[in-house]
């Protein structure tokens, strides 16, 4: 028996390869096992090669894997882009339709089923899909009612008839490559999962199912890819608790929406990629001038311009950072599993309203849409802080005068109030301002508002600003990542201990205000270090630099062809530094 095993299913997009990977999943999820899925996929709506690899485990897993044992295919274009990922005892379970054949030197196993001839028996070549997971499944010789329990449940608002066909397509797969095979194939014979109930989502979904959880009632968004799925998702859930969901016509309307929602006293937010962040900047300065609580999801992807719209990337840094004209408070979160993508969207909230200014949550395409097992969330952990938000009564003002929302305060930090609220009145303007908001060009009044503005920032407290796993004192290599890296920097760590490297690993999780008091005594005990990371120009690197030093001590891996890192190019790379 194995403990881990990984398969993918590919095909042209449009062709159900998302909904096949969907019920295959969903059916492992209820058995307990743990799962890390990797979507590749085309920036187009039908056509194109497209494909699903999930990784299955009896432990906790975040890293898609260096290679395959199971390919189903639809085409030969599959076998033949994906083939090569197959271990010698891999597995192809390809529909006899296109008469499948192994690309040279490929050594795997091919089993061709009639999936397409079998779906259309009962019909419609739409139930080819779970003629092909039926197929697979059985090979892996797990219990066959669960599948169909899960196919059940996902045809069923289609009604008895199409659930009824789907089923029989799976059995008849299942039946016929059994029969080839003579029987399940015992070397992908997996353990027996823990039987414990697991989430298994993507991050957009923690992040949305978290801005609810914040008290979140209004998000205003423009569709776009990797960030679209919040929306979508917010579209079903807010209204249950009395909140909107409005799609705007660009990414400016979204943002200024969501920091008018919150100027009237609603928790409000929205997402993009960068593309939207970049339309954003504007509305992002006036925010941060007129001291406007607002959170913007940034869901990075392959840029510039269009760029690759659907592969990874994590070249955003240095815009979330730097790019509004001028100089305001903003603060960049970058969560890096599934929960920290639910409990910092709470975090976010909090201290876009404690610190009355723009929060940016970084994540990137992978961790936004790639699959996942989490730990069940603990609800009893949230906290919703409104800061200086005022709920009673104001003092009577003088004559001629006005609400002091900009008063200078020791820690730059002002009261606020909400429009209509008694002796409240004060102007708002994204011109420089007095203590009420009235434009003011006095050099000393300006002055004073620069720094007492920049003042929030000396003072921001974050939950966990960096995530260390350290285990020795003096490591011959500190690995240093954010995002989505960090599973697949500690699968890397595992295989590099066992050659007697030691390791250290730091997730930072806030860019902005950087936290190098808390990285830098990881960086002084470190005998090198290096910054792993999706992006051309060692953007993190380069933080890192610039706050804490250690120049010569740090190296840079970078990879940028719109991939996620794999374990063996970490492993490999920080090997050959030693």
């Amino acid at each position: 028996m194995i403990s881990q095993l990984s398969l993918k299913i590919g095909g042209q997009q449009g062709e159900g390869v998302e909904s096949t990977d969907r019920i295959f999943s969903t059916a492992l999820n209820r058995l307990g096992y743990y799962l890390y899925g990797y979507r590749h996929f085309s920036s187009r709506i039908k056509g194109g090669h497209t494909n699903n690899k999930i990784r299955i485990s009896t432990k906790p897993i975040r890293s898609i894997s260096d290679d395959l044992d199971i390919l189903v295919a639809f085409d030969q274009e599959t076998i033949d882009l994906n083939a090569h990922e197959l271990h010698d005892n891999g597995v192809i379970v390809a529909d006899a339709k296109f008469n499948p054949t192994l690309p040279e030197g490929v050594k795997a196993r091919l089993f061709a089923v009639p999936i397409t001839a079998i779906a259309e028996e009962l019909g419609t070549s739409l139930f080819k899909n779970m003629a092909a997971s039926g197929a697979a499944w059985a090979l892996l010789g797990l219990p066959l009612d669960v599948f169909k329990k899960a196919v059940k449940e996902e045809f069923g608002r289609k009604g008895a008839a199409v659930v009824e066909k789907n089923v029989a397509a799976v059995t008849k797969a299942a039946d016929f490559v059994l029969n080839l095979a003579g029987g399940s194939l015992p070397e992908l014979k997996l353990e027996e999962a823990d039987g414990k109930q697991k989430l298994f989502i993507i991050g957009n979904d923690a992040i949305g199912l978290g801005a609810v959880a914040a008290g979140c009632r209004f998000m205003s968004a423009y569709p776009i890819t990797p960030a679209s799925e919040i929306m979508e998702y917010l579209i079903k859930v807010l209204p249950k608790f009395g909140g909107t969901v409005i799609q705007t016509e660009d990414e400016i309307a979204a943002v200024t929406m969501a920091i008018g929602a919150n100027y009237g006293g609603a928790r409000a937010f929205t997402a993009s990629a960068g593309p939207g962040l970049s339309l954003m900047m504007e509305g992002i300065g006036l925010a941060g001038m007129t001291e406007t609580p607002v959170v913007i999801v940034d869901t990075q992807r392959g840029g510039p311009s269009t760029g690759l719209p659907t592969k990874q990337e994590q070249s955003d840094i240095n815009a979330m950072i730097y790019g509004t004209h001028g100089e305001i408070p903003k603060i960049v979160l970058a969560p890096s599993t599934i929960e920290e993508c639910f409990y910092d969207t709470i975090e976010a909230f909090n201290l876009a309203d404690k610190y009355q200014c723009p929060v940016i949550l970084m994540t990137d395409l992978q961790l936004s849409l790639g699959k996942q097992s989490s730990e069940l969330l603990d609800y009893d952990k949230i906290v919703i802080d409104r800061g200086q938000l005022v709920r009673g009564e104001l003092p009577v003002l003088e004559p001629n005068k006005m609400f002091k929302r900009y008063e200078f305060t020791e820690d730059g930090i002002s009261k606020r109030v909400i429009p209509g609220m008694k002796h409240g009145i004060h102007h708002v303007t994204g011109v420089e301002h007095d203590q009420e908001g009235r434009p003011s060009e006095s050099p000393a009044n300006r002055k004073k508002m620069m720094e007492k503005r920049l003042e929030k920032m000396k003072h921001v407290q974050v939950t966990n600003p960096i995530k260390a796993d350290a285990p020795h004192e003096e490591p011959d290599l500190l690995m240093i990542g954010m995002g989505s890296t960090g599973g697949t920097i500690d699968e890397a760590r595992t295989r590099l201990e066992k050659d007697g490297i030691k390791t250290n690993h730091v997730t930072v999780r806030l860019l902005h205000p950087f936290p190098a008091a808390e990285l830098k005594p990881y960086l002084e005990k470190a005998r090198k270090a290096v910054v792993i990371e999706n992006n051309a120009t060692a953007q993190l690197a380069n933080l890192i630099k610039l706050h804490c030093g250690y120049v010569e001590k740090i190296e840079n891996h970078l990879k940028y062809d719109g991939t996620p890192f794999l374990p063996s190019e970490i492993y490999t790379y920080s090997k050959e530094l030693i």
